[in-house]
């Protein structure tokens, strides 16, 4: 049994899927500012289990957003919202769809970070007089940055290949793009392997971006 390949769809086909990259980029971008928004704000929302009502809302967060799968929580924005007369654009439902899902591991990552920063530290910052978000913003955050870029390098990795998901919403991504390549050429497996290639070169690229941020913020003397 010989498999005959055949690639000239996807040379042939290559502007389209450059395009899909491009809005992949575009979504994946708009997701990762609006997940670290959310994000920051949940995780320290979360630091205080003595704000029972604001603890609360942001655990519950937490909780359904990360006990459903993203598909569905997309299906719910572009599909859902029409039944109570809100019709939103194809690209927005993706972008806030994928932000508010990472939102909730940020969350997570951002909590984490703050909570493993030496208790020493703030207890310091507050005997020289420091009020309690000075020295957040000023002591504790700064350490807690650094910590969180290896996980949140993970997450952004996640969110890159979990894009894949909006083509579903009829949004041009790289994914459609090859779906419609494909519908014409029937050449699905040379197509997938190209569009596997173009995942490999985007994820691989922020992990080296993030690991070189990584090095400069450890050379700089935060770490």
């Amino acid at each position: 049994m010989t498999i005959d390949f055949d690639f000239s769809p996807v040379w042939t086909g290559w502007h389209e899927l450059a395009s899909g990259a491009l809005v992949t980029v575009e979504v994946t971008a708009g997701a990762l500012v609006l997940g670290c928004v959310i994000g920051l704000l949940i995780g320290l929302g979360r630091l205080d289990p003595r704000r029972r009502i604001l603890y609360g809302v942001c655990s519950a967060y937490v909780s359904v957003v990360r006990g459903t799968p993203l598909l569905v929580q997309l299906f719910i924005w572009f599909f859902g919202l029409p039944h109570f007369g809100v019709n939103l654009p194809a690209f927005f439902c993706g972008v806030v769809g994928m932000g508010i899902y990472s939102g909730a591991y940020v969350s997570e990552i951002v909590r984490g970070a703050i909570q493993s920063v030496d208790r020493g530290q703030m207890e310091a910052a507050r005997s020289l007089g420091m009020p309690y978000r000075m020295a957040m913003r000023r002591i504790i955050v700064p350490q807690a940055v650094v910590r969180m870029i290896p996980p949140l390098g993970n997450e952004f990795i996640a969110l890159i290949k979990n894009s894949a998901l909006v083509s579903l919403l009829t949004i041009p991504d790289l994914m459609h793009e090859g779906q419609k390549i494909i519908s014409v050429s029937y050449r699905s497996l040379e197509v997938y392997l190209a569009i596997a290639l173009v995942y490999f070169i985007l994820t691989n690229t922020t992990g080296l971006l993030l690991r070189r941020i990584e090095r400069r913020l450890g050379a700089g003397g935060l770490v």
